[in-house]
């Protein structure tokens, strides 16, 4: 069977591009030749120079699947060969090469409750969840917490807030909650039985998160981690 995966690399046309925050980028992308995609599903983008030298990097997709356009959040590292380009010299009406969507076992059924746990970037999959929830008129079916250093520094800030997600933030206070880490006793009221449990963050990040859900009860069966980091997965 043909899969979106498998059918290899096709055109996508940049449609609009936003800098909702510091060194990030949201880019909305018209993918030729499209498949929905799945929540928690990422795209590999590559960048080609005129000497035949390739860079590639994956992104997960923050829109829901029934968005006529891709959005990817992209984080500018400075030692980032596909990050800085798509950052600083991307424009509306350029093209990339995609492909995608890719991923399976970090995805969300969009009829079962879960637990979204995610430190920075992190957050960019588990928005594609909130916004098919939203579109489905279940909300009621997630429970979000995450984690940044500043408020102004986290992704989707507003939508995530609207939503009830709990924000935690490391460098400064947040409403009446002290700056700090997000802890195990965070997750207590956030938890219920019969709940997946889906980590996404840096590997100190969903390390320490996987680790506290181990630690209140939680079946590890039940919990998928996903890591991003200059060479890891999606970001």
């Amino acid at each position: 069977m043909v899969t979106a995966a498998n059918r290899g690399w096709r055109t996508a046309t940049v449609s609009g591009v936003r800098r909702p925050i510091a060194r990030a980028v949201q880019l909305r992308l018209d993918v030729h030749d499209r498949v929905d995609h799945l929540p928690g599903q990422h795209y590999v983008v590559r960048l080609t120079a005129p000497d035949g030298y390739t860079a590639q990097r994956s992104y997960s997709v923050a829109s829901a699947p029934g968005d006529p356009l891709v959005e990817l959040f992209v984080e500018r590292l400075d030692d980032g060969e596909v990050s800085t380009h798509l950052a600083d010299v991307v424009e509306r009406g350029d093209e990339l090469e995609v492909r995608g969507p890719i991923g399976g076992w970090f995805v969300w059924d969009q009829v079962s409750p879960a637990l979204l746990v995610a430190g920075g970037s992190g957050v960019v999959p588990f928005v594609s969840m909130l916004r098919t929830a939203r579109a489905l008129g279940r909300t009621d079916l997630l429970r979000i917490a995450v984690s940044a250093r500043t408020r102004e520094e986290l992704p989707y800030a507003d939508e995530l807030e609207e939503a009830g997600a709990l924000v935690v933030l490391t460098r400064e206070a947040n409403g009446i909650r002290p700056a700090g880490r997000l802890t195990a006793a965070d997750l207590v009221p956030l938890w219920e039985p019969g709940q997946t449990a889906y980590v996404c963050g840096s590997s100190g990040f969903a390390e320490a998160a996987g680790q506290f859900l181990v630690e209140l009860g939680v079946d590890p069966a039940a919990i998928r981690v996903e890591r991003f980091g200059p060479s890891g997965g999606p970001a």
